[in-house]
């Protein structure tokens, strides 16, 4: 046999192999035969798109937390019966009665205050003062940082808490930060920063498809910023080709914070091998506030695919309102599913997304979900203002989400994420005034709308949702 032939055999033995990995692992059946045929066919195309983009599970991450806040973490042990002691342990989710802490690990607590955060100046002036007064640790991790203005302006406010004897640690996603300069981390390191990268390409297998996708400033355990903004310019509206920003980010002083804190010390661990010593003593608000809030992190390391669970428990939940803002939606059936009856049910479901969006494909695939949805009463709104990048769930007036999900494949089943679910009907009031002004600012778009369009416009749309994630 010569050399060549060689090759080639090996080539399609390797891709029958990664066939049967297929069969055995991956989440669909859909999903299996489109890789199955894909690798038998063509396994010089697939074989390197099924060992990048393949993967279900992340190998390797830890789960930290168990019925306690992180049963890993000695200090941390006994911080679920000390809630439970407080009053400060929410036993049935304030009339949202959704299996939230079973899925999360993590206690729905009281005892919490939450500022609602619109858009970048408000968010980023939050966050810079509250860094300001950290007296013992700073936690800090974004998907991106940029070296730009507001980039710097994050850097020197770390370097003075490090100057002051503050233990500040940052981490950030090695993929989303692939453009930024070396010498924007090595600065922190040389001014007494712990700096780690996520880790998806290491010890275990070649894991780039996945993203920690979490932002999340914590501050001595006592306050916690989580949203949807990063650290860049043009979540200012700084950036000209993507105009004005529309994001939102919440603050959260309270008992919640340590949950949040519990999904930096994961990532950390992860990152780093080593495990924090933070503060595990839970507190009421200083101000006295009593909402009842969970910090709900997910990713391809669960058990259970928890993203998933709770967005589609969160709709069905929906009795007469249901509002949807993303900038990137681009649900499976079960969603569709979902999203159908809570329509049907006589909830008033509206989804807002960007009139422009900054993936072509999402984009387009947008519209492919018009008809179905809008056959059963969902509307669909474009916001015109700018560039929309909120990832907020309005469900009844009870209760809303703010997070870093989107609705999407990614961020269902490949990203690591957080979301805050808030059960509290005066901050949800807030919430729905938000979006109430969001809509304002947007244009409806219908079924009929996309029929009007050109042949070629409406084949790239289909074409755009096939080219979804095949998992």
């Amino acid at each position: 046999m010569s050399a060549i032939a060689a090759v080639v055999a090996l080539i399609h033995l390797l891709g029958a192999l990664s066939a049967i990995r297929a069969v055995m692992d991956t989440r669909t059946p859909q999903g299996a035969i489109a890789w199955v045929v894909a690798l038998i066919g063509f396994p010089y195309l697939a074989l390197p798109m099924f060992w990048i983009f393949g993967g279900r599970r992340f190998v390797g991450y830890v789960i930290e937390r168990r019925s306690a806040l992180s049963e890993a973490n000695p200090i941390a042990r006994g911080a679920h019966q000390a809630l439970a002691d407080s009053g400060l342990l929410v036993t049935t989710e304030a009339n949202w009665e959704l299996p939230f802490g079973r899925l999360s690990k993590l206690p729905f607590t009281t005892g919490n205050d939450v500022e609602l955060l619109i858009d970048g100046d408000a968010t980023f002036a939050s966050l810079l003062a509250g860094i300001a007064r950290a007296r013992e640790y700073v936690l800090v991790q974004f998907f991106i940082f940029r070296n730009d203005r507001i980039g710097r302006q994050m850097q020197d406010v770390l370097l003075e808490r490090a100057r002051a004897g503050v233990r500040v640690y940052v981490l950030y996603d090695r993929v989303g930060c692939y453009d930024l300069p070396r010498r924007y981390m090595q600065r922190l390191r040389d001014g007494g920063v712990e700096v780690r990268a996520f880790r998806t390409v290491g010890a275990y297998r070649f894991q780039v498809n996945f993203r920690n996708h979490r932002k999340i400033v914590v501050v001595d355990g006592r306050e916690g910023w989580v949203g949807g903004l990063n650290v860049g310019d043009e979540y200012l509206g700084r950036d000209p080709k993507a105009g004005f920003w529309r994001d939102t980010d919440v603050r959260v002083d309270g008992p919640v914070v340590q949950a949040v804190q519990v999904a930096f010390l994961e990532d950390w661990h992860w990152a780093s091998g080593h495990l924090l010593s933070l503060d595990w003593t839970p507190r009421p608000s200083p101000g006295g506030a009593r909402r009842a809030v969970l910090a709900l992190p997910s990713g391809p390391a669960d058990d259970l695919e928890t993203c998933t669970l709770f967005f589609i428990d969160a709709i069905n939940a929906a009795r007469s309102r249901l509002w949807i803002a993303t900038p990137y939606f681009v649900p499976d059936e079960q969603f569709i599913t979902a999203v159908q009856l809570a329509a049907l049910r006589g909830v008033a479901v509206r989804i807002l997304v960007p009139k422009t969006n900054n993936h072509i494909l999402v984009g387009l695939s947008i519209w492919s979900y018009l008809d179905e949805l809008e056959a059963v009463g969902v509307e669909f709104w474009q916001y015109a203002r700018g560039f929309m990048h909120q990832k907020v769930t309005l469900i009844d007036d009870a209760a809303c989400t703010i997070g870093t999900a989107n609705f999407d494949n990614r961020s269902f089943r490949l990203n690591f994420e957080i979301t805050m679910a808030i059960a509290d009907r005066e901050f949800t009031s807030r919430v729905r005034a938000m979006l109430e002004a969001d809509f304002a600012a947007s244009e409806r778009i219908t079924a009929a709308d996309l029929r009007a369009r050109s042949f070629a416009f409406r084949f790239a749309v289909r074409a755009a949702r096939l080219a979804s994630p095949v998992q």
